[in-house]
């Protein structure tokens, strides 16, 4: 089986959304990314085969995005390009996708990642309203449109937001934060916790802002691009446990304990990697950033989502036959705090391990230190369809920076999935 290198990677700078890039679209976010890759690599953009992006929130006026990014960024025409949407782990299944392809012989070399605006996300009327509007742009005579106008009431003119739709499970009714809150109960992940592992996630975020440069692009502000940014805005220098404790809970205001500080960030940004069989890397001169070992998906309880790392790293680890002390580094998404508290004591518990793992051991302890090294999405954010991708470009650069050999990267995914990859440097 042909070995998929990750031959290098770059992002944007992960931004709050409605701030720094509240008038670039996904598209935009996408090309300027894949045309700094392209730059920093100095690949020919007639070499690559197909682009491959993850995008959850796909704009309205490009569809299929990552055709329109691969045009934007300068591939040529002949070149195919397609999105998918896993959710949250979109940025995987882009990856993974890619390798599933240079394993197939159906390309030889992909670029693969993800981009996201979650500011530019709609607002939308009803269908009541829309039939309206329809029945009026119909409308031939005066008397006609006044009387469709006449049976407008106040209510048709509240918008949808189409932002808090997509992130509601339509299956189990539930919208994130609320599953978030049904794994904190059930697991029993205080708020006081919550808020601990919150102020660590931008405390790591803070002091590796430096060594993060390394993977993020710098982004100059259009139109007269006098401003620019070259790092992430969302972690914040002074986060304490005391100012995280004043903010009210926003999904259970009775006894819930999800609150925005322990929360991931609605964000926008991109990423690209360059990725080829191994082979190929070497035999074009590269220095391979590192290799896609194995990876896994699996499917749990919509109202459960959080816990989707748990399943999918004892899944991953049994079907690699690694196990967890052989792993050097963890990234595992920042959805929320609570998921991720309680998929790393899940691992651990041989009551879980009973119960889920056909009576199996348990997986094991992940030593915290090992753990979201420089942050996670409570501090940098989570642009839904990029973070897959941007876990990766983060773990494999750290691993070089600290000179180990495997990373282990997961996610719960909105809709009841979860996803793990493993990643290795020779």
């Amino acid at each position: 089986m042909k070995k998929i290198a990750i031959v290098d990677g770059v992002r944007t700078p992960f931004v709050k959304a409605w701030t720094h890039f509240d008038r670039l679209p996904a598209q935009r976010l996408g090309a300027m990314c894949v045309t700094e890759l392209l730059q920093r690599t100095d690949f020919n953009p007639e070499n690559v085969d197909e682009v491959i992006m993850g995008c959850v929130g796909q704009p309205i006026d490009a569809a299929n995005v990552a055709r329109v990014i691969s045009l934007y960024a300068g591939i040529p025409k002949d070149k195919k390009a397609y999105t998918v949407n896993r959710n949250c782990a979109s940025g995987f299944e882009a990856l993974t996708s890619a390798a599933e392809k240079i394993r197939a012989g159906v390309d030889e070399i992909v670029i693969a990642g993800g981009a996201e605006s979650m500011s530019n996300a709609p607002f939308t009327f009803t269908k009541e309203m829309s039939t309206l509007l329809l029945k009026l742009s119909r409308a031939k005579t005066l008397s006609q449109k006044l009387g469709i106008v006449a049976g407008m009431r106040p209510r048709h003119f509240k918008p949808v937001a189409a932002l808090q739709l997509a992130l509601t499970d339509p299956v189990c009714g539930l919208n994130m934060g609320e599953t978030a809150e049904v794994v904190a109960k059930k697991f029993g992940v205080l708020r006081a916790r919550q808020d601990e592992f919150a102020v660590q996630s931008h405390k790591k975020a803070v002091m590796a802002r430096g060594l993060l440069r390394e993977e993020i692009m710098t982004v100059h502000i259009s139109p007269k691009y006098g401003k620019y940014v070259q790092d992430d805005n969302g972690p914040r220098e002074n986060q304490s446990i005391e100012a995280l404790a004043k903010l009210r809970t926003i999904f259970d205001r009775r006894s819930g304990t999800v609150t925005a500080g322990n929360a991931s960030q609605i964000t926008d940004g991109a990423c690209a990697l360059l990725v080829m069989d191994e082979a190929k890397a070497k035999a074009m001169g590269y220095e391979i950033l590192g290799t896609l070992r194995e990876y896994e998906y699996v499917g749990l309880e919509p109202s459960e989502m959080g816990m989707g790392p748990a399943f999918a790293i004892e899944k991953v680890l049994r079907k690699s036959g690694l196990s967890l002390k052989e792993i050097d580094l963890f990234e595992i998404n920042e959805a929320f705090a609570a998921q991720v508290l309680a998929s790393v004591e899940a691992l651990a518990s041989k009551k879980f391990a009973e119960e889920n793992f056909s009576g199996r051991a348990p997986v094991g302890e992940i030593d915290p230190e090992r753990l979201n090294v420089n942050g996670g999405g409570i501090a940098l954010g989570h642009p839904v369809g990029v973070t897959g991708a941007r876990l990766v470009l983060t773990c494999l650069k750290e691993l070089k920076r600290r000179s180990l050999k495997r990373g282990l990267v997961s996610l719960c995914v909105g809709g009841g999935q979860g996803s793990a990859l493993i990643l290795e440097r020779n």
